[in-house]
């Protein structure tokens, strides 16, 4: 190709279509990562999860309560998760989903307050079924067998990680032989995403906000961004990028998310400068531009330290201009990310 040659927009998209399925991105016969896991480190990842939520370490909020007591911490989950919904979903990335979509359980109860929460009714307040880690791995063959779902796909993991530890093993055990996606905000500890290593295929982590400043107003937790990167990395360093099998469902690796928000696209900037390095240019990321305000944005809610606030910022949908800018102008052609999920459906 010479200096001179111009290549249309619409054929490059088709070309990083095409290299998403090539080496090193493309695997043959892909074993879960939970069937290759020895008996001993099942066993020792047992009896850690137990450990961890003796004196709860399971998030970043190190609450420290006896959940085996049934204590509660700031997310209000005892011993057993409350399983919200759980059926095939095809809401999700396409790469996710498939054909026979994604066998998603949706955990209740959140260790985040997100202001704008488009699921507040199932992460904000008690609903759905309490279920064991042996009821869940249940779940988890009725969804791989009688669903036929390409993958099992745990929804706001990040405080009950060692009991989804636990469904995984006996999962295994019952005959699981499809990949794990752990589906998270980020707001994870390094205890639990180390007892995860050798369970979790995927690792669909969001990306929120790079401030501490915009966390604690909008999703309650300052420490955020720092431990969002942190968690992140080591997702990657578990799995590394995404790689698919030949008919393009992703297998392993980490699929990163950000959700633009009104107003906040420097933000954005800075979220996938980072992600393209020192994370990984081959990052597969999915920029997305759903925001529509939800939950407490617009009706307000008054807080102790700040009084009452309606979030006015945030109350409007995201506009066409700002999901341009994030996806085009800034990740594509300055972070020069290419693998994008939005290009799948063009």
């Amino acid at each position: 190709m010479t200096a001179a040659m111009v290549v249309p927009r619409r054929l490059c998209r088709s070309l990083a279509r095409r290299l998403h399925l090539a080496p090193p991105f493309l695997v043959f016969d892909y074993q879960p990562a939970a069937t290759t896991l020895p008996q001993s480190a099942a066993d020792e990842k047992l009896k850690r999860a137990e450990d961890e939520l003796r004196d709860c370490r399971a998030c970043p909020r190190n609450c420290g309560v006896n959940r085996l007591e049934g204590r509660l911490g700031i997310c209000n989950t005892g011993t057993l998760p409350i399983v919200s919904t759980a059926f095939p979903h095809f809401g999700e990335e396409s790469v996710i989903q498939g054909w026979r979509g994604s066998g998603t359980i949706f955990f209740g109860m959140c260790n985040l307050r997100c202001v704008f929460c488009q699921n507040w009714d199932i992460s904000q307040q008690k609903y759905g079924k309490e279920m064991s880690p042996k009821e869940i791995a249940q779940l988890m063959i009725a969804l791989q067998d009688e669903a036929k779902c390409h993958n099992i796909n745990f929804v706001t993991p990040e405080h009950v990680a060692p009991q989804v530890a636990q469904s995984i093993i006996i999962a295994r055990d019952l005959g699981l032989n499809v990949p794990v996606v752990y589906n998270t905000s980020s707001y994870d500890s390094m205890s639990s995403l180390e007892l995860l290593d050798g369970l979790v295929d995927i690792y669909l982590a969001d990306f929120k906000f790079w401030s501490g400043e915009t966390s604690q107003h909008l999703c309650k937790s300052r420490d955020y961004p720092e431990v969002a990167r942190k968690s992140i990395k080591a997702m990657h360093a578990q799995v590394g990028d995404l790689v698919f099998d030949e008919s393009g469902l992703a297998k392993r690796g980490v699929l990163l998310r950000h959700l633009v928000m009104p107003g906040l696209t420097e933000e954005a900037e800075q979220i996938l400068q980072w992600v393209a390095s020192p994370l990984s240019r081959d990052t597969y990321v999915n920029i997305m531009e759903q925001y529509h305000p939800d939950h407490k944005v617009g009706v307000g809610e008054r807080r102790a330290r700040s009084g009452f606030t309606r979030y006015e910022h945030i109350n409007r949908p995201v506009s066409p201009e700002e999901v341009g800018h994030v996806r085009r102008r800034f990740a594509r052609e300055e972070a020069r990310l290419w693998r994008f999920e939005h290009d799948n459906h063009r």
